[in-house]
C-alpha cells in the first residue's frame, strides 16, 4: 500500500506499528537525544489544567518499499519522533483493555470447543479446519484472526457415559455403558507480535 501512494503522489499520514524496525530504531534514536525541540503547544482544557507540550522532531530514514510490480526498492520516508506520555498512557491502557476483553471471549470460545462430542475423527478433524484460529464473527460478519492469541486444537481420543438401552435399575454387577469418541482440546499461545501491530 506504501508503494502505491508514493508511486500515485498520494500522501499518508500514519502511526508506525510497534513491530515495524523503523519505528523501534527512531525510538532508540529519540531516546540518545537530551532534548527534543518543542513541536507542539496546547492551553490547557481547564483554567487549571497546565499547557500541554509535545516535543518532536521531524527527521528522513531510508525504508523498504514494495511497488505494484512486487519490486522491493529505498525510498527515503519523513517520520515524526514525538514524546508523548498522553499518548502512550491512553494507548497502553487501550491495548490493556483489549487483551483483556479477548482473553474473556477466547476462554469462553475454548470451552465451547472442548465441550462439542464426535463420533469419528473425520469430524473433529472438519471443526478444528473450521475454527482455524478464527475469532467469533461480530452482528453477522465473517470471524476474524484473534489479535493478542493464537488458538492450538488437537484431536484426542475419549469415552463418555450414554443411556441405558433398557428402562429399569441396572444390576450392581452391571458397568456403566460407555461410548468411544473424539473431543477437541484447545491449547492457547499469547503472540510476542500480536496480529493488531
Amino acid at each position: 500500500m506504501l508503494g502505491l501512494c508514493l508511486e500515485k503522489g498520494l500522501g499518508l499520514v500514519t502511526l508506525v506499528p510497534r513491530t515495524c524496525t523503523v519505528r523501534q530504531e527512531l525510538e532508540a534514536w529519540g531516546r540518545e537525544q537530551p532534548v527534543l525541540p518543542l513541536l507542539v503547544e496546547k492551553p490547557g482544557r481547564t483554567k487549571d489544567e497546565a499547557c500541554r507540550r509535545w516535543p518532536g522532531q521531524s527527521v528522513i530514514r531510508p525504508v523498504e518499499v514494495e511497488n505494484s510490480d512486487r519490486r522491493v526498492t529505498q525510498e527515503d520516508l519523513r517520520f515524526l519522533v514525538v514524546h508523548s506520555r498522553q499518548l502512550a498512557q491512553q494507548q497502553s491502557q487501550t491495548y490493556a483493555s483489549a487483551k483483556g476483553k479477548e482473553v474473556e471471549a477466547i476462554t469462553d470460545h475454548g470451552q465451547q470447543a472442548q465441550a462439542r462430542w464426535f463420533a469419528c475423527e473425520a469430524d473433529a478433524e472438519a471443526a478444528i479446519a473450521e475454527y482455524a484460529h478464527h475469532g467469533p464473527g461480530h452482528r453477522g460478519r465473517r470471524p476474524r484472526l484473534w489479535r493478542y492469541h493464537a488458538l492450538h486444537c488437537r484431536v484426542v481420543i475419549d469415552t463418555r457415559r450414554t443411556r441405558r438401552a433398557r428402562r429399569g435399575r441396572p444390576a450392581k454387577t452391571d458397568l456403566p455403558p460407555l461410548e468411544s469418541g473424539y473431543r477437541l482440546v484447545v491449547e492457547v499461545e499469547v503472540l510476542a507480535n500480536p496480529e493488531e501491530d
